[in-house]
């Protein structure tokens, strides 16, 4: 239920990220206009595009999926549970293998100023972004849009128990850092701009006619991966400035590499678990989207609020963000469903 629009761009959209990410670098001036909080005469309401474009993509993707779907999910909760689990196992799992590593290197602190951009990234909920990449590799959308809320529901919960949990491998003042951005992290931003508007999506597919439905997906399905892309350009346009300034070229570098084995390892380690359950290959796309995909756009927002003076640290989440963007393109593309025979 797509129109001509929103298929030219599925198929572009992993070019399209990286595009996002090169117009952030080149013009980033809109982007943070963007970020800043925009009062709306004469009302006290106040506009802040980062939460607005996050509510689009959730939208959508509760509009799409439909809600008897969702039942059948709950009913056979297999690949429910498991992406649950993995999403703590995971990190669990990985980051105190990537900390052994870095201790092996020069770096006064072991690298705990990169690990903790690391703990932040992979302790958030799924992003609400894998709904777009399920989307365009036709994956299983009730299933990914169970995940996102799940996990985001159960965020205030898990959360701070990896952050508790992973702090002892930091060394220096970044263990008490990690605890208190952890407390920014249990607001009410999750309820507002991921569980509501999918619920509201998910409302509008069960009360609208089917031809009213069909027709506010066409407009809706398309926009919302420009929202997506605008969401990455937006994030991108805060974060590169500050960092560029002051260009650090081997920080760059142990951040694109921690960045890049974090972002392999969650990936291989959900397409092996999906392997070993043996899901058909649109829920075996989800959940390997679920494992590797972690709100990173919140992690940016959190480092920026908690760590202003210390920006470089958001490289490895900005590196993080584009790894997993590349990687879910790839994953969408081998795993996508085999075409149903005609008349079959």
């Amino acid at each position: 239920m797509h129109t001509s629009a929103g298929s030219w761009l599925r198929h572009r959209l992993g070019r399209a990220v990286v595009l996002s990410y090169a117009l952030a670098l080149i013009l980033p001036a809109p982007g943070r206009w963007l970020r800043r909080p925009h009062p709306l005469p004469p009302s006290h309401l106040t506009l802040h595009a980062a939460p607005l474009l996050l509510s689009l993509v959730l939208f959508s993707a509760g509009l799409q999926v439909p809600v008897r779907a969702l039942g059948a999910l709950l009913r056979h909760p297999k690949a429910l549970l498991a992406g649950l689990a993995l999403h703590l196992v995971i990190p669990l799992a990985v980051v105190p293998f990537v900390a052994l590593l870095l201790q092996r290197t020069p770096d006064t602190d072991g690298g705990s100023g990169l690990l903790t951009a690391m703990i932040l990234v992979v302790a958030m909920p799924v992003a609400a972004g894998a709904t777009v990449w399920t989307d365009k590799g036709e994956g299983d959308q009730p299933t990914m849009v169970g995940l996102v809320l799940a996990s985001t529901l159960l965020s205030p919960l898990t959360t701070p128990v990896l952050l508790a949990t992973l702090s002892p491998l930091l060394s220096g003042g970044y263990t008490h850092t990690l605890a208190a951005t952890g407390r920014l992290a249990q607001g009410g931003f999750a309820l507002t701009a991921v569980v509501l508007p999918c619920a509201a999506g998910q409302l509008g597919a069960l009360v609208l006619p089917a031809r009213w439905l069909g027709r506010l997906v066409t407009t809706v399905a398309p926009s919302a991966m420009a929202g997506s892309l605008a969401l990455t350009y937006v994030n991108a346009s805060g974060a590169l400035g500050s960092v560029l300034t002051r260009p650090r070229p081997l920080l760059f570098a142990a951040a694109l590499a921690v960045a890049a084995l974090v972002c392999l390892l969650s990936f291989v380690l959900g397409r092996v678990a999906a392997h070993l359950l043996r899901l058909e290959a649109a829920t075996a796309s989800s959940l390997t989207l679920a494992c590797g995909m972690n709100n990173s756009s919140a992690s940016a927002v959190l480092i920026t609020a908690s760590l202003p003076d210390k920006p470089h640290l958001l490289l490895p989440v900005l590196a993080y963000g584009l790894l997993q963007k590349t990687a879910a393109n790839r994953i969408v593309t081998r795993l996508r469903p085999a075409p149903t025979a005609a008349g079959t």
